[in-house]
């Protein structure tokens, strides 16, 4: 049984950096694609990023890029969201996924077959 648990969500001030993790288990993970998005109250789900676990490949949502990192650590089976030049329109609650690589980009929520329970994060102006 798959499971994806976020940890490291929390409060910041704008212009602060946040890492939020995903730890991931109940299968190996190696085909899948991890990704990461985020709902903000009254939105839809948006993506953020996302990265193959096999190669690392990652890719990103144009509102985050340059500013946020998605990594893995495959010892640990865990993939990161690295956050830096936060700004309030971030606040959100963040989950992880967990999808079958294919050769188009996973961007859309469709596309993942597991989700975690989502951690908070929340920037203050």
């Amino acid at each position: 049984q798959v499971q994806l648990v976020e940890s490291g969500g929390g409060l910041v001030q704008a212009g602060g950096s946040l890492r939020v993790s995903c730890a991931a288990s109940g299968r190996t993970f190696s085909t899948y694609t991890m990704g990461w998005f985020r709902q903000a109250p009254g939105k839809e789900r948006e993506f953020v990023g996302a990265i193959r676990w096999s190669g690392g490949r990652t890719y990103y949502a144009d509102s985050v890029k340059g500013r946020f990192t998605v990594s893995r650590d495959n010892a640990k089976n865990t993939v990161y969201l690295q956050m830096n030049s936060l700004k309030p329109e971030d606040t959100a609650v963040y989950y992880c996924a967990a999808g079958k690589s294919t050769n188009v980009l996973l961007i859309y929520s469709y596309q993942y077959d597991n989700w975690g329970q989502g951690t908070q994060v929340t920037v203050s102006s």
